[in-house]
């Protein structure tokens, strides 16, 4: 043997040894298959992992380690296989010899020639059971979630016919005929606290409401001609205030939104602007709409008391959260905005100082 053959053998030894060594000690499964249906090799990883000695897994055919839900699937993938067409991430189930049921994860090239398959698995049971814990939690919270939604809804709906019987009797009270000041401030006061209170559960129940709504339906909206029906319907309340509105939509007319959501976004913003305008001081308020950044943006601004940022971090788009004492302060309106703006995929921003007004940025999803 010549000198550059020894060394050409000595090489192709070293390296049938390597992979040999490479073969053994992985911990993946490598597997030789026959078109026959039957393994011809198999790492110690195999036998390790199903708890068959090498002798029993070569003996039978694979089917018969197959779990018996997925030996259909299985079957049709080794003919695909065995029509040239590899096999990438395809994921089976296996009975080990104490009965335990694993996940592996298979890639699987075919040669034709040899009339064998090249595979590899990996042993992906613990993320399937991971994943299957996840599944019930999720399918446990939302059991749970539901269920709290039609307490919820339930509750809120059951107790509107006790307040609406508690308003008919204000209704029938003949108070010019009663003399005592005392006992006509106190009727005042608690005729007043229960229609906030009819107020709150119609807006919560309008809350739970708009939960179940579907909120993908969008549709090419004038902003000035939506606006203008919400001004209208606010007429009186933006007299007497005597609020001064600036629009400009010349930037953007028109956008695709869903034009309920837009006008009670309109809504809860304008008469917000207007309940919190600063003591002894008239409401100015812009709304305009720009196009920064590739978006669509609407952007209303007042110059009432403002937020402390600060202290509102966090919580001022949430259900319930009231930040001064006014009488009509609810917690609900901003919550809606938030969720009008942020389900239909966009969001919004808030700019404020206390004494220095707020401005709301509103940026749509094209």
């Amino acid at each position: 043997m010549t000198k550059n053959r020894e060394n050409d053998f000595v090489q192709d030894y070293d390296v049938f040894t390597n992979f040999e060594k490479f073969f053994n000690i992985s911990q993946d499964l490598f597997c030789v298959a026959g078109y026959d249906g039957y393994f011809k090799r198999i790492n110690p990883a195999v036998s390790k992992l199903l708890g068959y000695t090498n002798e029993e897994l070569l003996a039978k055919p694979i089917s018969s380690f197959i779990y018996s839900n997925d030996i259909e699937k299985t079957s049709f993938a080794r003919n695909e296989l065995k029509n040239l067409v590899p096999l990438f991430g395809f994921e089976n189930r296996y009975v080990t010899k104490s009965g335990q049921i694993i996940w592996l994860l298979w890639t699987s090239i075919p040669d034709e020639e040899e009339q064998l398959i090249y595979a590899v698995a990996k042993n992906i049971t613990d993320k399937k059971e991971l994943e299957q814990e996840r599944k019930l939690h999720l399918k446990k919270l939302t059991e749970i979630n539901n269920e709290f939604k039609q307490l919820s809804y339930s509750t809120a709906h059951d107790l509107r016919s006790p307040v609406n019987n508690m308003l008919s009797v204000f209704e029938l009270i003949e108070t010019v005929d009663i003399q005592n000041k005392e006992t006509l401030e106190f009727l005042n006061i608690l005729k007043s606290t229960t229609d906030t209170l009819k107020e709150n559960l119609n807006e919560y129940i309008k809350v739970l409401n708009s939960k179940n709504q579907n909120d993908s339906q969008l549709e090419e909206i004038d902003l000035n001609m939506t606006l203008n029906e919400v001004l209208i319907s606010i007429n009186s309340l933006i007299q007497n205030s005597k609020a001064t509105i600036n629009i400009d939509f010349s930037e953007i007319e028109k956008i695709n939104f869903n034009k309920s959501h837009l006008k009670s976004i309109f809504l809860n913003l304008i008469t917000n602007s207007i309940k919190y305008a600063k003591p002894n001081s008239l409401s100015n308020i812009s709304i305009r709409s720009e196009r920064k950044n590739n978006s669509n943006q609407l952007i209303i601004s007042d110059d009432g008391i403002g937020f402390n940022l600060e202290e509102v971090k966090g919580k001022i788009f949430g259900l319930y959260q009231t930040f001064n004492e006014h009488i009509d302060s609810n917690g609900i309106g901003l919550y809606l905005v938030h969720n009008y703006v942020t389900n239909l995929g966009g969001s919004i921003t808030l700019d404020s100082r206390v004494n220095e007004g707020a401005t709301f940025t509103i940026t749509l999803k094209d």
